[in-house]
């Protein structure tokens, strides 16, 4: 019986380690902490699925041709590429693009939710400010708070060049686009703090646009927005 080098475990360890690292951590998507973030991870996982099936077939048939040399010559070109390149790809992709659209429709923000929470959000180089209209004049900097349990609609524009809004755990990502308001909808499932980034480059600083959403349990969030002042955190 052949014995594996003495590195291979540990280049094969190394390997899986490294495919692995971006499943946990604080801007982990594969960490879901709320309704939207978990949709958005199990479309992931069904997109890997669908990789998975279609790389599998065909590996089975690269070494089908160097087991078996000669074994597809009774076959037409038109068969192979009908099949390889129309149906198999048909088959697998067709139920991700279903699974696609259909995450799509849930992700977005519809109006009349009953018990939505609007915060307005400004981007600009380098900070976040967070506007609760609800609990005016209630404003808070690099820190997000929402209630925990209840669907929060973010209103994000920017001040000066174009930012990109997103806390991997919570929900998807979308642009604040000068003299332009977009929405997404966050919601968190149990209280703590999650991380927050700028995913657009955004100049020299754009490192620095980070922030943080803390999701406080219903009286805790009320609480804390009486205690908010203008310009505080």
């Amino acid at each position: 019986m052949r014995r594996s080098p003495a590195g291979f475990r540990p280049v094969v360890v190394a390997a899986a380690a490294a495919g692995l690292a971006g499943c946990d951590g604080p801007l982990s998507t594969l960490d879901p902490a709320g309704p939207a973030a978990a949709t958005i991870a199990g479309l992931w996982w069904a997109m890997m699925s669908g990789g998975i099936v279609l790389l599998t077939i065909v590996m089975a048939l690269l070494a089908w041709a160097f087991l078996r040399p000669g074994a597809g010559r009774t076959t037409s070109p038109r068969v192979w590429l009908a099949g390889g390149g129309l149906v198999l790809p048909a088959v697998v992709l067709t139920p991700l693009l279903l699974a696609g659209l259909w995450a799509g429709e849930r992700l977005l923000a519809r109006p009349g939710v009953p018990g939505i929470v609007r915060v307005d959000v400004t981007a600009r180089q380098w900070q976040w400010d967070f506007v609760y209209p609800d609990a005016t004049p209630a404003v808070s900097t690099n820190v997000l708070h929402i209630p925990v349990g209840r669907p929060v609609d973010v209103h994000v524009t920017s001040a000066d060049v174009i930012h990109s809004f997103w806390v991997p755990r919570l929900a998807g990502k979308i642009d604040a686009i000068p003299g332009h308001v977009t929405v997404v909808r966050l919601a968190a499932d149990r209280p703590g703090v999650f991380h927050g980034v700028c995913a657009e480059f955004c100049g020299t600083a754009h490192a620095h646009m980070g922030f943080t959403v803390e999701a406080h349990a219903a009286d805790a969030y009320e609480d804390r927005l009486r205690r908010l002042g203008r310009n505080t955190r």
